[in-house]
């Protein structure tokens, strides 16, 4: 089924700096995401740590001083830091005015936001003008706990790795503060804000909590706090995490990996499976259910298979307190599961084909750091399972299968994708065939996969068994295909229509296509407004519109419009004493922000018809954008040079067999874009594992050609 070790538009670790860094060293270290933590005591909520443990968090603050120079200081959690102290342990000589730097010069200096401050951010300083100071009781634990440049997650490493990170970079200064030195830390108030209280230094850069926790001190009057505190543009990766936690799709839990999906994404994924159910019922495909579990005979049975899928199978060993017989596996994907019964129920040509889907939830022990909708220990998805007589019927179900995953992103979520093969390297473990549909995402430049659909040959056929007497009496292997589509969707569909206000919907899969909001006030009450209110939903539930009447009185209009828009509901309908008097409503439209006022009697069908204008202008916008960055070339010079434009590059394809040219790619295309960046690119180098995705050819290719 799909492929989830994908790459993920900047999220994975290949893309992460620090983590690439930590690997091209060979250190070793483990990485895991808790929700958003801005602060120490954030952080210390979140992702608590056993007192028993000898492990710590650090606390991080990046100090400035015009004669002396810059300092990140990295303590232990419990550490308090006054800066006479710090000058005295740093023999810092003559006048001493250690300042908090701002978060400008945090950017400049460390390539990271406030917040997000950790030591292994050294490594951005390619300057060479920070010293970074180290709190020697760090170096007595056992493991210590820091932010890669983000603070939904943290890496652990042995101090002894911390130390031959760093020194890659510098030699730090180690220093033994006291264990409480008391004071405060000073801090610059900002500009502009008469009576700006100092913020509290003992919480220091820790890595918004329960998700996305705001400092209220640091909040200008007249914002809900709703605004989301990351640009998509300026951290993509950030940005992605503040918005499906602030839009309410997701939750963080306490194993890391896995996520709770709260109504607002649950209610897509089941606008999905009612179109979709409906698809597949066409082309007599069945719903039906298998068991999670399955033995490890049936499924180590298919050699390729179980190898492909060994790293990241989840085992259960035991019941209760004792032991279980034999290790049964956690549902990595269902062939193996399946395949057995399909082998008791195919006995004639009859009984072919045979189509079945499932509805159903996998696990796969993902330790590449998992994202919420993208890489998942733990992720929702429909499987489809058939069984032809041909080889030609089972590659006409593996076409419409792919096809209606290209309906799936482009019809429902608005999203353009470009259908195409798997290499031999990249295809479904134990497979003939692998085709799939690839998503672009936009800041990242980057492509995704979005689903997939196998054509498995006879080898599963073989492996179980699976035989029917033809026409003639004669036996044969039956042909089979599979092919799954994943929640992996909902974060495309963020990724790629979001904007720095929070989530933009599709309207065919939005949980609600329209939202009324009465302008309410004192001289305007809920009363005087509801009948009308209600006149308009009813009307709109007629048409069978998505729709909702928010009349909490605890919230004023302001606040519901900015929640509203920050979930992405494409349509609010704003409702005042004017629109009573006129029997009116105004309409904004969340994509492009258009405003317009509409007449009572006509409003639910133009509500239809404007709906049906943001779906198609969202797909337009995506596909112009997608388009505009895909290029075509035949000659090696221009490859690599379009890949850094962020563009989709199509090139001549010499054929699935010549696995040796594909990794050849890989790293020629790395070391060229390297030397591309010259002398930066040199200083940066231990930094990065650049390496392109070539994990598909388009079926649509010769067209492009030709065109």
């Amino acid at each position: 089924m799909e492929d989830m070790s994908t790459l993920t538009a900047a999220l994975d670790d290949t893309s992460n700096p620090i983590l690439a860094r930590l690997a091209s060293l060979n250190l070793p270290h483990n990485t895991y995401t808790h929700p958003l933590s801005a602060t120490v005591d954030e952080l210390l909520t979140n992702a608590p740590l056993s007192t028993d443990s000898n492990e710590c968090h650090t606390k991080n603050l990046f100090f400035k001083d015009k004669k002396h120079g810059l300092f990140l200081v990295t303590v232990a959690s419990s550490t308090d830091v006054n800066t006479k102290e710090l000058a005295s342990l740093l023999k810092l000589d003559g006048k001493v005015n250690l300042r908090l730097a701002d978060e400008e010069l945090l950017l400049q200096k460390l390539g990271v936001k406030k917040g997000c401050l950790g030591p292994l951010a050294i490594m951005n300083n390619v300057d060479k003008d920070v010293t970074l100071v180290l709190d020697e009781s760090l170096l007595a634990k056992v493991k210590v706990h820091s932010h890669p440049l983000r603070n939904d997650a943290s890496v652990v490493l042995a101090p002894e790795d911390l130390m031959t990170f760093v020194r890659e970079y510098c030699e730090p200064v180690v220093v033994k503060f006291s264990e409480k030195m008391g004071g405060k830390v000073p801090s610059s108030r900002p500009e502009g804000e008469k009576g700006a209280t100092k913020p509290r230094i003992e919480k220091g850069e820790g890595g918004a909590g329960k998700g996305a926790n705001v400092n209220k001190k640091q909040t200008k009057k007249g914002e809900t706090q709703l605004a989301l505190k990351w640009s998509k543009s300026e951290n993509f990766a950030m940005w992605y995490s503040d918005v499906i936690v602030l839009s309410e799709m997701i939750s963080y839990y306490d194993i890391s990996g896995c996520y709770i999906l709260r109504p607002w994404s649950y209610k897509i994924w089941e606008l999905i499976q009612d179109w979709f159910n409906i698809q597949i019922r066409k082309l007599g495909v069945e719903n039906s259910y298998f068991p999670m579990f399955v033995s490890k005979d049936r499924l180590e049975k298919e050699k390729d298979h179980v190898e492909g899928f060994a790293p990241e199978v989840a085992w259960v060993t035991k019941s209760g307190d004792g032991d279980l017989a034999a290790p049964i596996a956690v549902r990595p994907t269902s062939e193996t599961i399946m395949y057995p019964a399909f082998a008791d129920w195919i006995r004639s040509h009859r009984d072919l084909p045979l189509k079945l889907n499932q509805w159903s939830n996998v696990v796969r022990w993902e330790f590449k750091d998992p994202t919420p909708f993208l890489r998942t220990r733990e992720f929702l998805w429909q499987e489809g399972h058939t069984a032809h007589a041909s080889y030609e019927d089972a590659d006409v179900m593996v076409r419409q299968a792919l096809d209606l995953y290209r309906r799936v992103y482009e019809e429902l979520l608005a999203i353009p994708v470009i259908p195409g093969y798997k290499t031999e390297k990249e295809k479904f473990a134990g497979g003939h065939q692998t085709t799939t549909v690839e998503a672009y995402i936009p800041v990242s430049g980057r492509a995704i996969q979005g689903a997939t659909s196998h054509n498995l040959g006879q080898n599963f056929g073989k492996m179980f068994d699976i035989n029917y007497q033809d026409e003639k009496g004669e036996t044969q292997i039956a042909w089979q295909t599979s092919w799954g589509l994943t929640t992996r969707t909902i974060g495309v569909m963020v990724m790629v229509h979001g904007d720095d206000t929070g989530l933009i919907l599709p309207p065919r899969v939005a949980p609600l296509q329209c939202v009324i909001v009465p302008i309410v006030s004192k001289t305007f009450p809920l009363e005087n407004v509801a009948p009308y209110c209600e006149e308009i939903l009813k009307s709109l539930e007629e048409k069978n519109i998505r729709c909702k009447l928010d009349d909490r009185s605890i919230y004023n209009p302001g606040w519901k419009y900015a929640h509203w828009e920050q979930k992405g509901v494409p349509i609010r309908i704003e409702v005042g004493p004017r629109d009573l008097e006129n029997r009116q409503a105004r309409l904004v439209v969340r994509f492009g922000g258009e405003k317009i006022d509409v007449g009572i009697g006509t409003l639910a069908s133009s509500i239809v018809t404007k709906l049906e204008e943001i779906q198609s202008n969202m797909f337009a916008k995506a596909k112009e954008f997608r388009d505009s960055h895909l290029v075509q070339v035949t000659e090696w010079k221009d490859f690599v040079p379009n890949l850094e434009l962020h563009n989709l590059v199509l090139t001549p394809w010499c054929g699935g067999e010549h696995t040796d040219w594909e990794e050849w790619v890989k790293e020629k295309s790395r070391e060229e874009s390297l030397q591309n960046r010259g002398k930066r690119a040199k200083m940066r180098e231990r930094q990065l594992r650049w390496r392109p995705r070539l994990c598909a050819f388009p079926l649509i290719s010769r067209r492009w050609m030709r065109g």
